[in-house]
């Protein structure tokens, strides 16, 4: 049997991270089972979609390494078909013109408010007899669900779900201007795609019965579904657009690498066995639905940044650098042509400790900038015993032809001793006057990096007095 999975995303904001685990888990499914994987684009709420959060969309995915088979799959382009299929409902008996107004259906909605019952359409359409059509009256289209028995659905994740017909409503399908609902036209564009498996978050349970109802009246072959829980934020909350880690946006500006993000997002609410670190070969070939846990999952933002440490320090260092480059062309500021060579070979060291893009930027700014941007505080600490450190090693350095930690040591070592100090005691001042701050790599490795040209003219600068 060939899988056919989709992701179908509305572009009425910028992509979420829970979204972003849906389409992963899709992705997965059909790529282990060597079907195809498709993207739709859900547009047709017309006011609210946009076309910048379109293309984000699309971007940010093929940013993540998740791409969809074939062309993007725009829902609005369909809509012809989606009000044929509606009227097609109405031939058969299985959806009905409704006339209420606006103020019938508050009126009602209130009534059920002060019984305390949740709201449902009351029907009043469904069998008119001797209901006159009102003239003014432009009328919706209701699809005429199940009034009595059950409806089960066999969830492959949480299991059997089991609920009565009369606890589902006449929902609608067609508007008054008669454009589709999303109950109608997900339903028949899911069909047109041959859609095997829709995994999607259990907030979409009840629409999965709805949409059962209207498979089994165009006597069309429903397909599995599986349920994944809501990821919620660290305080346990169901993860809104407000919290500062939502999109995935948010993520790829702090310098979050896209395999670490995948494999993070592959954990959150799966498992397999206590494996932590997958490849991308070993995500596809293990992802399976009985890994998939029944309980919400929480963001856990150190541990992302401890899983991002994890791929900084163990990808090839040229990918490192070609993803560093991009990253602070788009949120930072682009390394110039003639720094690139000098933070390549430094990555080495410039990316310890850093968990983030972001932070091999920041420990290679010192490389970066042609002047020094000295910390107000750390300044301060240049005294004039700091002074003479600078000034006995520069007298030294100038002589050195040869960078390295072996042509370096014994010079740091004999200044250790004739100004009666400690290695910190050398080493802050002279990284202090090389960076401009007391924190950052080791100082071999920034006065190997900026060479004995750009050393001589740091420590001989004024402004270190």
């Amino acid at each position: 049997m060939s899988f056919n999975c989709r992701f179908a995303p509305s572009p009425t904001g910028p992509l979420h991270i829970g979204g972003v685990r849906t389409a992963l888990f899709n992705w997965l499914l059909a790529k282990k089972n060597k079907g195809n994987y498709f993207l739709r684009i859900e547009d047709t709420d017309k006011e609210r979609s946009k076309e910048e959060f379109k293309e984000q969309i699309i971007s940010s995915l093929a940013w993540l390494g998740i791409k969809h088979d074939g062309e993007a799959y725009i829902q609005s382009k369909n809509i012809s078909k989606h009000v044929a299929v509606a009227e097609e409902l109405i031939k058969k008996g299985f959806a009905y013109e409704c006339y209420c107004s606006e103020d019938e259906i508050n009126e009602q909605k209130e009534k059920c408010k002060k019984q305390g019952i949740p709201y449902i359409y009351n029907r009043k359409w469904r069998d008119p007899k001797d209901l006159k059509k009102p003239i003014d009256v432009k009328p919706v289209i209701r699809f005429k669900s199940k009034i009595s028995g059950n409806t089960i659905i066999k969830d492959l994740v949480q299991g059997d779900r089991n609920i009565s017909n009369s606890t589902i409503e006449d929902f609608v399908i067609l508007r008054k201007d008669k454009s589709p609902t999303y109950q109608l036209s997900a339903t028949v564009d899911d069909n047109e795609l041959k859609i095997t498996h829709v995994i999607r978050g259990d907030d979409h349970m009840i629409n999965s019965f709805k949409q059962k109802q209207i498979y089994d009246a165009m006597k069309w072959e429903v397909p599995s579904f599986a349920h994944i829980p809501l990821i919620h934020s660290e305080a346990g909350k169901k993860l809104s657009k407000r919290d500062n880690a939502s999109t995935i946006n948010d993520y790829i500006k702090i310098g979050i690498i896209p395999e670490a993000l995948r494999n993070y997002l592959l954990r959150l609410g799966w498992s397999y066995k206590d494996k932590e670190i997958f490849s991308l070969k070993e995500s596809i070939d293990l992802f399976n639905f009985e890994g998939i846990g029944k309980s919400p999952s929480k963001l856990d933002m150190s541990r992302i940044l401890s899983m991002n440490e994890h791929y900084i320090k163990n990808i090839d260092e040229n990918d490192l650098f070609d993803q560093l480059t991009e990253y602070c062309k788009l949120y930072k500021s682009e390394i110039q042509s003639d720094k690139k060579d000098k933070i390549k070979k430094s990555l080495t060291f410039l990316k310890n400790k850093a968990k983030t893009l972001e932070d091999i930027f920041n420990n290679g700014q010192y490389i970066m900038s042609d002047e020094v941007n000295f910390n107000q505080d750390d300044i301060k600490l240049i005294d004039d015993k700091a002074k003479k450190v600078i000034s006995d090693f520069s007298n030294q350095f100038s002589s050195v032809d040869k960078l390295s930690k072996e042509t370096l040591e014994p010079i740091v070592n004999e200044l250790i001793k004739s100004n009666d100090t400690n290695f910190k005691g050398v080493g802050q001042p002279l990284r202090i006057a090389l960076t401009g701050s007391k924190f950052g790599p080791g100082i071999y490795d920034i006065i190997i990096s900026l060479g004995k040209e750009e050393v001589m003219k740091r420590l001989t600068n004024k402004k270190l007095g």
